[in-house]
């Protein structure tokens, strides 16, 4: 099965250790983040590192308290075997997880912590990509 993940979070994978470049270190911390949250449940098979584009978070199902063309994070991963993971689990593990924020966000957040479950702050959603 193939999911999708979308977020106003900057996940950039930058493969950057501490002691180096540390902005770089704390987006590769957020993208981190990602993958051991996904890990608790199912192992993810990489396709390719997130990508970032400019587009209007309500669009495309973020919270609807942003507006306008936002930076939004894309990160698509595969899992094994199909039902080890839905979007519902997904919605559950993160909420709440805490976040590096005042990376490259073109939003400012309440809180620094995923938000899957307030239709208004949510700045992370999942998609199946197919069943």
């Amino acid at each position: 099965m193939r999911f999708t993940i979308y977020t106003l979070v900057d996940i950039t994978e930058t493969n950057t250790r501490r002691g180096e470049d540390n902005f770089k270190h704390k987006q590769h911390q957020n993208y981190l983040t990602v993958m051991q949250t996904i890990g608790l449940r199912v192992n993810p098979t990489y396709i390719s590192p997130p990508s970032v584009s400019k587009e209007t978070p309500s669009k495309i199902g973020l919270g609807k308290n942003y507006k306008n063309k936002q930076n939004i994070w894309k990160y698509t991963f595969d899992v094994e075997y199909e039902g080890a993971l839905d979007t519902e689990t997904l919605v559950n593990d993160f909420n709440l997880i805490p976040i590096i924020d005042n990376l490259e966000e073109t939003v400012k957040f309440d809180l620094p912590q995923f938000i899957t479950k307030n239709p208004d702050k949510n700045n992370i959603i999942f998609r199946i990509e197919d069943k």
